[in-house]
């Protein structure tokens, strides 16, 4: 019995490895990578903004900013337009 069973399996590394190959994941958008193309926008973003897109509370968008994106070696630059403030990624030099 044990050799007949051992005889019908078929996962050897190589056709565990070819299956895994044809599996390819479908991109991941995490809200992090929502922020940064926000920020890259020309007019960038106000956190009321951000806030909508991820659905976070404003204190997690400003963490998000300052801890996250700072660790990414992004450089986050706000400006005051009409009585708001909007966040934009810096240019780099």
């Amino acid at each position: 019995m044990r050799q007949a069973n051992e005889q019908q399996s078929t996962k050897t590394p190589e056709t565990m490895k070819s299956r895994a190959q044809t599996k390819t994941a479908p991109a991941r958008t995490t809200k992090i990578d929502q922020l940064i193309t926000m920020l890259t926008r020309p007019d960038g973003a106000t956190i009321a903004e951000m806030c909508d897109v991820t659905g976070w509370q404003s204190h997690s968008v400003r963490g998000a900013l300052a801890g996250a994106l700072r660790k990414k070696g992004f450089a986050i630059s706000s400006d005051v337009a009409e009585g708001t403030r909007r966040y934009r990624i810096a240019a780099t030099q």
